[in-house]
């Protein structure tokens, strides 16, 4: 009976999970139809049906333990144009995924910090092996917020492509060397198609 028990709740977190990747892969999407939010060229809005997504995989969805950085110097971090936004290496993520372990910086944008709607707002962009085959050449972020403790989620299941992917009028930063996994993230958002 306790072997039921844990199949029956090991489902439910399952299906909750996959319920909440599903809702975040509708969300974007319906940001991507919107034509005042949207960052697809009008040709490609006309008929966007929906983006490319990796199939959802949980073992994406990783916790990582946290460590503060707090004395950093602010920095520019270079763009796919002139631009350079001032960023802040906030912390240090550690974590193992596919039996590989990553020490990575994570970010926050010292523009952004500035507005209540993003001021818990960190940024971790990264690059791996997958890019330029089913996933964007460029790289993809992440959207993380403050933790409370040592330890943050990190889903790469809500990776996504930076604008510049979609429209070359955006400017988008690069990710930094330090965060180039060289592992393949099969999971968020692959590369646009037109």
């Amino acid at each position: 009976m306790k072997i039921f028990g844990t199949i029956i709740l090991f489902w439910a977190i399952s299906s909750n999970y996959f319920d909440e990747i599903l809702q975040w892969q509708s969300e974007l999407n319906e940001s991507y139809q919107d034509k005042e939010e949207s960052p697809l060229e009008k040709k490609d809005l006309k008929k966007f049906k929906g983006l490319n997504f990796f199939e959802i995989d949980s073992t994406y969805n990783v916790i990582a333990s946290f460590l503060r950085t707090p004395n950093e110097m602010s920095f520019t971090m270079p763009t796919t144009t002139d631009r350079l936004p001032v960023y802040v290496q906030y912390g240090l993520v550690s974590f193992n995924l596919n039996g590989q372990e990553f020490n990575m910086p994570i970010f926050q944008n010292q523009s952004l910090v500035l507005t209540e709607e993003y001021e818990d707002y960190l940024f971790f962009p990264f690059t791996d092996l997958s890019n330029g085959f089913e996933s964007y050449g460029g790289g993809r972020y992440i959207d993380l917020r403050l933790p409370d403790s040592d330890e943050i989620r990190i889903d790469f299941n809500k990776s996504y492509n930076p604008y510049c992917a979609y429209n070359g009028k955006y400017s988008c930063p690069i990710p930094p060397g330090s965060n180039d996994m060289n592992i393949e993230i099969n999971a968020g958002v692959k590369k646009w198609k037109h």
